[in-house]
């Protein structure tokens, strides 16, 4: 007797914000059968779900994983060969920092039918909550997005600082608060003026949001004066100084709740 198979949904579920996700995953979940779901994954997104859904928590902090991504990878497909509808639910956008192609590949090595429902990443969204845009004709006509979790160990790609420090206006750096100094480092190193202005946001697009700005030559003192965590969000780059005048959900959020400090 032949296997009713499933589908696996990979869905951005945007950067905290429960708003900020599209129609199409919000209607996916409502007939989810299983939901992996991570660690940055706004909760009140599971309130409305099947009665009976089955929900799988999969988070990640640094240097500690609940689940194995083996083990995730494994887990998709065996509840989408059971015929059920799977979705992975995955902070931010799945494509940027997310594995989305790891664990596409392998629905794929298994014949397992899949989709991939994009989302807003916080690498764009947390800076223009904290009036921070990645573009702008008078600062910036290019941005790069990178991340402090490569896979050095494993044989993986290593940052190539000698290039990104000066050939890209706007860097944008994923989980990285806790390499504030190799990052200072390195691109002052490679070229990067001390003056560049820097900006951290942590639990940006909700009313936790922090906002910390700098610059190269004095970030890393100011990160560690106030305790500054991830999850966070660091930018690099002239477009910092537009916060100044257009911070505007800060401004706002002050007037009807208080911002977390």
């Amino acid at each position: 007797m032949a296997t009713c198979k499933g589908t696996v949904y990979f869905i951005g579920a945007g950067p905290g914000d429960p708003e900020l996700i599209t129609v199409k995953a919000v209607k996916i979940l409502q007939k989810a059968d299983v939901i992996v779901y991570d660690r940055l994954v706004n909760k009140d997104l599971l309130n409305d779900t099947k009665p009976l859904v089955e929900l799988i928590y999969c988070g990640k902090l640094p240097n500690q994983h609940i689940i194995p991504q083996e083990k995730i990878n494994e887990i998709l497909v065996q509840h989408a060969l059971k015929g059920r509808v799977v979705v992975r639910l995955k902070g931010g956008d799945p494509s940027i920092f997310g594995r989305v192609g790891e664990e596409a590949e392998y629905c794929v090595n298994h014949d397992v039918r899949y989709e991939i429902i994009p989302g807003i990443t916080s690498g764009i969204s947390a800076p223009l909550y904290a009036g921070i845009p990645l573009t702008h004709r008078d600062f910036s006509s290019s941005c790069a997005f990178i991340t402090g979790h490569k896979r050095t160990d494993e044989g993986g790609p290593e940052i190539k600082w000698e290039k990104l420090a000066t050939s890209v206006d706007t860097l944008v750096f994923y989980m990285d608060v806790g390499n504030i100094a190799l990052i200072q480092k390195q691109l002052i190193r490679y070229g990067r003026p001390k003056h560049t202005p820097v900006g951290l946001i942590r639990w940006g697009t909700t009313t936790s949001q922090e906002t910390l700005t700098g610059t190269l030559e004095d970030i890393v003192a100011k990160v560690s004066e106030v305790n500054f965590r991830s999850p966070a969000i660091i930018v690099v780059g002239d477009v910092v100084k537009l916060r100044e005048k257009l911070a505007w959900f800060e401004n706002e959020a002050c007037a009807h709740f208080p911002i977390a400090k």
